[in-house]
């Protein structure tokens, strides 16, 4: 969200980056500048703002009637989604109090979540257009009112193929040319970080895991993969780099398993401080249950590194199976050690063409993220497209879905051009 909030200001656009819920100082450090001196923050909600957003929408009651509606007699929600819902377009209202004196023309959402609810809500009230980004488990998991955001939205920004097949087979009434695929990326390191063995080759075999302690994140089927590794007699050690609500369930599962020599949770890494981590790292497994097209991946990727990941969602746009890397049959423990024990053979293997094998493979995923998840290329690509759908309203006859803006020249209609990203 960072990067792309700074590439739009680079290109001359006035962003004003929001938040429902006030940020860590942190955050505001990093998104703050001299044209944008806050981010505008919805809460706490002061009673004046309050009383003015119930004004706003009794004027204009005719604007979000419908969605009211739709939130709280139509479809097949729970009570306390609904009751949500209402609360939701109470805050969306506080919010196009905040936003009425800014000059705002366009409010992007960067998540399908409450937060997008709220975006819409205030743009109908304020009379201006809508969008949102959609990446994983907004989508997939918890999409609530997906089928209204779809609907009102001026275009939906998705990070995979897949997500959009499954935006347009699930939400038939949508548009096709309002979803667009703007993929992820990451820096790409100008020569390969880390040669083969950058480890000794004589050590253990070594897995690393990289990602948040979360349920979705499934570390406890690693640990369990690991305990079999070790009753198969394999050398290793497995890594886990992340903090979360799953560290105790996962510690007293490796003192279970009586792996404690094995496994090493490493809570949280800064980013800087994850590439000796990656130079140690035979395989790089991910093993998430939902996911939309993993950073870590593409990281990993970048940097010479073979890697391990479920055939899920987005994944295989990036996994290309014994090509730029493996995929092992989702909730799979037995395919997963498998392919475990698979490419401890062939990344330290005796036959020096399974070697030669693994070289090419760390070689090609390299090259898969330099040209198709390069975060500088792909920024441009996402800036383009999105001046392009914002400055051309009236664009829903238009398919933009196969086209390339990223080597036109392009400006704003008008200077003041404003972007809220909640």
């Amino acid at each position: 969200m960072l990067a792309e909030i700074e590439e739009l200001r680079r290109r001359g656009v006035r962003v004003i980056p929001g938040s429902v819920r006030r940020p860590d100082a942190a955050l505001c450090t990093s998104v703050n500048s001299a044209s944008v001196p806050e981010i505008l923050c919805l809460q706490p909600v002061r009673a004046l703002v309050l009383l003015r957003a119930l004004g706003l929408t009794v004027r204009r009651w005719r604007r979000i009637a419908g969605l009211v509606a739709r939130a709280l007699l139509e479809g097949e929600e729970s009570p306390k989604r609904r009751l949500k819902a209402l609360l939701h377009t109470c805050l969306g209202a506080c919010y196009a109090v905040q936003l009425q004196k800014r000059g705002v023309d366009h409010i992007h959402a960067h998540h399908g979540y409450f937060g997008s609810w709220i975006a819409m809500v205030a743009a109908r009230l304020l009379g201006i257009s809508f969008s949102l980004t959609l990446h994983g488990s907004d989508l997939l998991i918890d999409g609530a009112y997906l089928d209204t955001k779809l609907r009102n939205c001026s275009f939906c920004v998705t990070i995979s193929e897949y997500n959009r097949h499954y935006i347009l087979e699930n939400f038939a009434a949508i548009d096709p040319a309002k979803v667009i695929v703007a993929r992820l990326g990451v820096d790409v390191p100008e020569r390969e970080a880390f040669p083969r063995f950058a480890q000794d080759p004589r050590g253990a075999f070594t897995l690393l895991a990289v990602g948040r302690l979360h349920a979705v994140k499934d570390h406890a089927f690693l640990v369990r993969a690991c305990a079999q590794l070790r009753n198969r007699g394999l050398d290793f050690e497995c890594v886990i780099a992340g903090e979360g609500p799953e560290r105790q369930s996962l510690e007293l599962l490796i003192r279970d398993r009586q792996l404690q020599d094995r496994v090493t949770l490493l809570g949280h890494v800064a980013t800087l401080d994850l590439d000796p981590l990656y130079r140690r790292a035979d395989v790089v497994a991910l093993t998430s249950r939902s996911e939309g097209i993993p950073l870590v991946l593409m990281e990993a990727m970048a940097r010479g590194r073979i890697v391990l990941a479920p055939a899920i969602t987005g994944i295989p746009e990036i996994v290309i199976p014994g090509k730029t890397g493996f995929l092992y049959e989702p909730g799979d423990l037995e395919d997963f050690v498998a392919k475990i024990l698979f490419l401890q053979q062939l990344t330290r293997g005796e036959d020096q063409s399974a070697v030669s094998r693994s070289d090419w493979i760390r070689h090609a995923a390299r090259i898969q993220i330099l040209h198709n998840f390069n975060r500088r290329k792909n920024l441009t690509h996402l800036g383009d497209r999105f001046l392009q759908l914002t400055a051309n309203r009236d664009f829903t006859n238009r398919d933009f879905t196969n086209q390339d803006f990223t080597n036109q020249d392009w400006s704003p209609p008008h200077e003041n051009l404003v972007l809220q990203q909640i």
